[in-house]
């Protein structure tokens, strides 16, 4: 599963962006400024960066000399309202795949990540971005399919959507806010905190049994997905 990075400062505009990049089948994670940007690249694997030139506390085009100097492989594409010809060819001096101006639409965008992401070949290369695998439970994303114990589960959509964010952020607390945000379905149809519950329940159900605990409950504040690998 592909795992996308918007660095945007416009609160709407990233969660807009967050959303429809979701809805496609990708795991996006946002950052409103550089220092946020910075310490994610370091800490997580990412397939790809969406980056705006302009931000609270320093210049888009510096943070993608930073990321590309540790990270050269990383596709980096600009969307920003800068339009002038030496933005973009500093932009493109700096490695980016592409150069997207403000305002856009977004079935252009979606196509010009794709196409950024075959060029790149994805440079996400950690291990099991696309499954989770341990001696009782392995998850497929790109297959959709889930087995525990040698037997093969029916599970939701819905149910996907929670085990592909929980795994992505293995460790570390999933909010409930941020779940709420991730189960809006292709039509936009609101998903209510009951239902959230629900769904988070009869996952557990699903995958998990005396012996083999995967979701952990953070009283207040979400769940974390306790890997056993």
């Amino acid at each position: 599963m592909k795992r996308i990075l918007v660095v945007e400062d416009d609160l709407m505009l990233s969660t807009g962006l967050c959303f429809e990049l979701d809805t496609a089948g990708y795991i996006t994670q946002a950052a409103y400024n550089c220092k946020k940007a910075e310490y994610l690249v370091k800490q997580e694997a990412f397939s790809l960066v969406i980056l705006d030139v302009n931000l609270p506390d320093g210049n888009g085009f510096d943070l993608c000399r930073k990321v590309k100097e540790t990270h050269p492989e990383l596709p980096v594409i600009f969307l920003t309202a800068k339009d002038l010809e030496e933005d973009v060819l500093s932009g493109y001096d700096l490695g980016a795949e592409d150069y997207i101006t403000k305002p856009f639409r977004m079935p252009i965008l979606l196509k010009r990540v794709e196409v950024a992401l075959r060029r790149g070949g994805g440079a996400e290369k950690s291990a099991g971005a696309d499954c989770y695998r341990d001696d009782f439970l392995q998850i497929d994303f790109d297959a959709l399919t889930v087995w525990q114990g040698g037997e093969k589960l029916s599970v939701t959509p819905n149910e996907y959507k929670l085990l592909r964010v929980l795994i992505a952020n293995a460790g570390n607390v999933v909010t409930r806010k941020l779940l709420l945000e991730k189960l809006w379905d292709c039509d936009g149809n609101f998903i209510d905190d009951h239902t959230l519950t629900v769904t988070m329940n009869r996952l557990r159900a699903k995958i998990e049994d005396d012996a083999h605990s995967y979701i952990k409950t953070v009283r207040g504040m979400g769940y974390i997905w306790e890997s056993m690998v």
